[in-house]
């Protein structure tokens, strides 16, 4: 249950964060609408966050983790510190110089990550010229992310987890501070994204102290490259790239063919992706983060029996509050994007279009949330190669069914190729662990995975019956006012969250006096 509670700290907090998110797509959608200016800003925007999730969230966190984990648990925390140190100068040096090679060659990259806008120059120029705005946003969120890695480290979830409410507030104020500075509306909103990244290393620095965590930079950067533990850090960096990131890299790829499709389909993927964010990184990220530091030091102590049961654990929690997401998004689609980003210059199409991203998308959430709970075993034990096999699979895959895929059915069929590779991910994960002894899945495991989905499934029908009711007896209970809609949607989520809670309990899946004794365990001790 300690891992339930990390799970639930980093959650809840991230849910927090998520939920400033959708007010920050909110105010966006109304501003930015969904075409040209807003397809250039968020290509703008994915840029520095494709390579924030390789090397910050991504590739370094899953190397330097797990070392930093063993070094507390062997030499103590001032050994750990100095290691802290000697990595993030490393890792900012190396950052600056790519930030400052992708200023210089961004017209090129552009291309490359939006080849659809070459046919429209006043396109690709905005989005070269917002893409210079927030790229320098890589050095400083990397910067966070490892502040991140140490906190998590030391089993501090909560301050990690809240950082990112900063980046949203922040481009929320942005919108009506510095929006008419700029040339277009984007251009404000992408100077908010650059300031955000000073704020949130402002912020960790503050918990970092009183965790008496003091990085010192070292500046013999030449120097420290032939130091082992860092040549070791990057050596599991490099496949860790691949092995972290697939996710993000099948989001790459899905820009760079969306792009071909048309104006406002980067847009309509790009508000869906961020609905879809919103159980992914609650729950799978929340798994992941809390998981990794404990494997890392129930294996490092040889306890493998305990590595097994928390994985077991994050196996379970992540089907538990995955699978009843997905068919609820996948129900409330429409509802969901009518509600958030039907305003101003967002309208009833491009909710539809959205919606239909939404769906595809939903339906390979269980996948990814399973993934983020089993890829933590490999980089626990220090094996970033694997991975990298895997996501060169799982890449190719994507590649191939979204290129099949996108004539037929658009941006719909580039949503659903990404959906079939986390199903083709999940695969190998579960046969890659189980072959080396590492993991394998349960029979009492399973049946409470079909369990889960049959709850699920009541559910999803407890959810369609409600929408048939509204709109029996309101034609189209959307077309309503929002002090209509709002209650109606309550209303709905409460039935559906009643519903599974109740199948839940009479199938056996859900222990809610356990979970409940747990908390009630912690606020005594709080107390």
């Amino acid at each position: 249950m300690n891992l339930f509670k990390s799970i639930a700290t980093f959650g809840g907090f991230t849910l927090i964060s998520r939920i400033t998110g959708f007010l920050r797509d909110m105010v966006l959608a109304n501003y930015l609408g969904a075409g040209l200016v807003s397809d250039a800003f968020f290509v703008a925007f994915k840029l520095p966050n494709l390579f924030r999730n390789l090397f910050g969230e991504g590739a370094f966190t899953t190397a330097f983790v797990p070392m930093l984990s063993h070094k507390l648990v062997e030499e103590g925390k001032s050994k750990a510190v100095v290691f802290a140190a000697k990595a993030v100068s490393v890792l900012a040096f190396v950052l600056a110089a790519i930030v400052l090679l992708m200023e210089i060659f961004m017209p090129y990259v552009v291309e490359i990550l939006a080849p659809g806008f070459v046919a429209d120059p006043g396109k690709i120029e905005l989005a070269v010229s917002l893409s210079r705005i927030t790229f320098p946003f890589l050095l400083l969120i990397c910067i966070v992310s490892f502040q991140s890695g140490i906190l998590n480290s030391l089993g501090r979830f909560a301050a990690p987890a809240a950082a990112p409410v900063l980046l949203n507030i922040t481009m929320i104020l942005s919108v009506f501070v510095l929006m008419p500075l700029g040339e277009t509306p984007a251009h404000g909103v992408a100077m908010g994204v650059t300031a955000a990244g000073f704020l949130e290393i402002l912020w960790l620095s503050l918990f970092l102290h009183k965790e008496q965590v003091y990085l010192k930079p070292q500046w013999n950067i030449f120097a420290l490259f032939k130091d082992s533990e860092i040549r070791t850090l990057f050596k599991r960096i490099a496949p860790g790239v691949l092995g972290a990131g697939v996710y993000q890299i099948n989001m790459v790829v899905d820009t760079i063919l969306v792009s071909l499709v048309g104006t406002g389909a980067i847009s309509w993927l790009y508000y869906a992706n961020r609905l879809q964010q919103l159980p992914l990184g609650v729950v799978g990220a929340a798994i992941s983060v809390a998981l990794l530091p404990v494997l890392s030091r129930h294996i490092k102590a040889g306890e493998l029996e305990q590595a097994g049961n928390m994985q077991n654990k994050a196996v379970e929690y992540g089907a538990l509050l995955s699978i009843p997401a997905a068919f609820a998004l996948i129900v409330l689609a429409e509802p969901i994007i009518n509600i958030l980003f039907q305003h101003g210059k967002f309208g009833s199409y491009q909710t539809a279009m959205t919606a239909q991203a939404v769906i595809a998308y939903a339906v390979g959430l269980p996948f990814y949330v399973l993934v983020k709970a089993l890829a933590p075993n490999f980089f626990a034990r220090g094996d970033t190669k694997t991975p990298v096999k895997y996501s060169i699979i799982v890449l190719f895959t994507n590649l191939v069914f979204a290129v099949l895929l996108m004539k037929p059915f658009g941006h719909v069929g580039i949503a659903s190729a990404t959906t079939i590779a986390s199903f083709v991910s999940l695969y190998q994960y579960c046969r890659g662990l189980k072959k080396r002894g590492y993991w394998s899945i349960r029979h009492g495991l399973v049946v409470k995975i079909f369990k889960i989905v049959f709850c699920s499934l009541v559910m999803a029908a407890v959810l369609e019956m409600g929408k048939l009711a509204l709109n029996f007896h309101y034609d189209n209970w959307l077309h309503l006012s929002f002090a209509w809609k709002i209650p109606f949607f309550a209303v709905l989520c409460f039935l559906g969250v009643a519903t599974f809670i109740v199948m839940a309990k009479i199938t056996g899946v859900l222990n809610l006096s356990e979970i409940l004794k747990t908390f009630l365990k912690k606020g005594r001790k709080n107390a």
